[in-house]
């Protein structure tokens, strides 16, 4: 078998009726288990969204298992899981009511030309085979796609689960066997006694009527009636196929789901499919904004001295550090990130620089870690944060990294930029910067009305798991989230949601289902700790930019990169191709241009080297045809000879 989409293929771990397990590697040689839906069940459309919609549910079940990569558009659909997690290729077929068998049992393979099972597994004491189903509760994506009847198989259930209860259509209702009684020995009492009266021979014989003259057989007017219909049939399959440029992959939803997903594995940089369901709503508008999000660190160096003698209350200098998101609302490197984190207020920066100074004084000894909030609630009030000479201000240097950022990186990948125009706290709390370095991947602000109280949104920022300051690794983060309320911060009416992502998303964005900038997140203030779960209106955005002389626009690259998404999440691999090909040497670090470029190009791959299975169903309605139209005519021939 020909490897699916980034992976190469090792071993078959089991096969059933409808699919096949592997063990593969993909392409950093991490091992995973991937199950492929083949034979006739992979042209059989309600097979196609029972299998798609078995992952979906267990990605999200509290118990189950997100897949790392999938493709359900795919003429095999297929779904990899990652090997630490257990066996989640079993665990998908089992799911769908199917036990997987060793490699070498080539028999259970469901056979591609009829569509029927060979050896298929015989029921527990002699029950009868049917398609009603048992009693017990329904598999979790039963209310989407029921198991086509003719294809359900009875199976044993796990030691651990219960057994999973195929759902049969409404509109086909089964067909239920007679069950078959064991043989027993035949007894003198079941023989009826013989008649002395009856005679072997039949005295007197019916006279033969003549033949008549009749019109069309029942039998004739059916075959003509299944002639028609599948000639029918087999015409509209064939004038609904389509080329390669026709949409074949599912669209997105049109709304977010209402719970946020599970979290989702650190991964190298962004992989919008592996923090939403695939082909979704969610992943779209992820894929979409993603790549203009910034992270941004500001260093800030002074020296703290005594407010009425300006004598230092150190002998050195001190330096501390904020970090935000941050994001581009042009190509030519305007930045739009939280005032506070760039250019913090005086008494915000004196507070930072005293809790800074009273850690050091903690890993010297001299002071205890106790006593370090005392110490600076002590100091607050009577010193100062200044430059080197007491009458200058305190310096500051601002730098932006995309796609995976580390902190206190003062070289490149860190481009360096300059703080343009600031908001202050009560007036919405937004700063611009303009980073020097071109071609950047934007995003678009939204309408300047928010999203009222019950919306779902996206939440993008900064974040990381790492417990070190210093050099701490961060990666862009996303999360589900529904508005809760309004409220006024300062003179700003700000939204309120009912989650967050971290201490460094401030800064970062809420998007909708197009992707679109609706809101800036900030801190809450009416929030305990402050939690950033405020969001800043568009509108105070757009003015900031405009009293900056800054315009919020995309440039070609970036309106080729969405035509390419679109391109992609519809199926249209060879067009997703060629445009997130020109986007990703156009714009650098768009690293998700190139990322979907290249899944767009495995899948096309992949679609070459399977035959064409539109084809199929017109092939075996012709047959179907021809042999209809030569069984018609025998009964004509033979009615003539008659």
């Amino acid at each position: 078998m020909q490897p699916v989409g980034p992976y190469r293929f090792t071993e078959a771990l089991g096969v059933c009726q409808v699919g096949t397990a592997w063990w593969a590697i993909d392409g950093q040689d991490r091992l995973v288990t991937v199950a492929v839906l083949d034979g006739a069940a992979a042209t059989d459309q309600p097979w196609r969204e029972a299998f798609a919609n078995a992952a979906n549910a267990m990605a999200h079940s509290p118990d189950g298992q997100r897949y790392v990569n999938a493709d359900f558009a795919a003429a095999k659909p297929w779904v990899a899981y990652p090997s630490e997690e257990g066996m989640g290729a079993q665990r998908l077929f089992q799911t769908l009511g199917m036990d997987l068998h060793p490699a070498e049992a080539e028999a259970d393979v469901l056979i591609p030309a009829t569509g029927t099972v060979a050896n298929p597994p015989q029921p527990v004491s002699g029950a009868p085979v049917s398609g009603t189903p048992t009693s017990g509760a329904p598999l979790p994506w039963a209310m989407h796609a029921a198991v086509p009847a003719h294809q359900q198989v009875p199976q044993q259930p796990m030691p651990h689960q219960q057994a999973p209860q195929p759902v049969v259509p409404r509109q086909q209702p089964p067909v239920e066997a007679a069950p078959i009684s064991p043989a027993r020995p035949v007894s003198p009492a079941d023989v009826p006694p013989a008649d002395p009266f009856a005679d072997p021979v039949r005295r007197i014989q019916p006279v033969a009527r003549p033949a008549r003259r009749r019109g069309p057989s029942v039998a004739l007017v059916a075959v003509l009636v299944v002639l028609v219909v599948a000639v029918g049939t087999g015409a509209l399959l064939w004038a609904n196929s389509g080329d390669e440029d026709s949409p074949s992959g599912p669209d997105p939803a049109t709304s977010f789901a209402t719970a946020a997903p599970a979290a989702s594995a650190a991964v190298p940089g962004l992989r919008p499919w592996t923090q939403a369901a695939p082909y979704s709503a969610e992943e779209r508008a992820l894929a979409i904004a993603a790549p203009s999000l910034v992270f941004v660190e500001a260093s800030f160096t002074g020296m703290l001295r005594d407010a009425k003698s300006n004598a230092p209350i150190s002998p050195t200098p001190v330096t501390f550090k904020r970090r935000c998101s941050g994001f581009v609302v042009n190509a030519d490197g305007m930045v739009v990130t939280n005032g506070q984190c760039v250019r913090p207020t005086d008494d915000s920066a004196r507070e930072r620089a005293l809790y800074t100074l009273g850690r050091i004084l903690v890993d010297q000894k001299r002071l205890t870690a106790a006593g370090l909030d005392g110490y600076v609630r002590t100091k607050l009030a009577t010193t100062r944060f200044t430059g080197t000479d007491p009458a200058s201000p305190f310096t500051s240097q601002v730098s932006g990294q995309f796609n995976v950022a580390r902190g206190d990186l003062a070289a490149s990948p860190a481009v360096p930029g300059q703080v343009v125009r600031v908001l202050e706290p009560d007036a919405g709390n937004l700063a611009v910067v303009k980073l020097s370095q071109a071609k950047l991947p934007a995003v678009e602000l939204g309408p300047a009305e928010g999203s009222g109280p019950g919306s779902v949104l996206l939440l993008l920022g900064y974040q990381t798991t790492d417990t070190a300051f210093r050099g701490a690794r961060f990666t862009v983060e996303s999360k589900v989230v529904q508005v809760t309320g309004t409220g006024d911060q300062g003179s700003v009416a700000v939204q309120r949601v009912n989650d967050d992502i971290g201490i460094y998303s401030h800064g970062g964005i809420a998007v909708d289902t197009t992707g679109r900038v609706v809101g800036v997140v900030d801190s809450d203030r009416a929030a305990d700790g402050g939690a950033n779960r405020a969001l800043v209106p568009v509108s105070a955005a757009t003015s900031l930019l405009g009293e900056a002389g800054v315009t919020n626009s995309l440039s070609d690259a970036d309106r080729l990169y969405r035509t390419g998404l679109d391109a992609w999440f519809t199926g249209r691999s060879g067009t997703a191709v060629s445009h997130l090909a020109a986007v990703a040497e156009a714009e650098p670090t768009n690293l998700l241009a190139q990322a979907y470029r290249q899944s767009a190009a495995d899948r096309e791959k992949l679609a070459a080297d399977e035959p064409n299975p539109s084809a199929l169903p017109a092939v075996i309605f012709a047959a179907l045809g021809g042999a209809l139209v030569v069984g018609l005519l025998a009964l004509l021939l033979r009615r003539r000879q008659r």
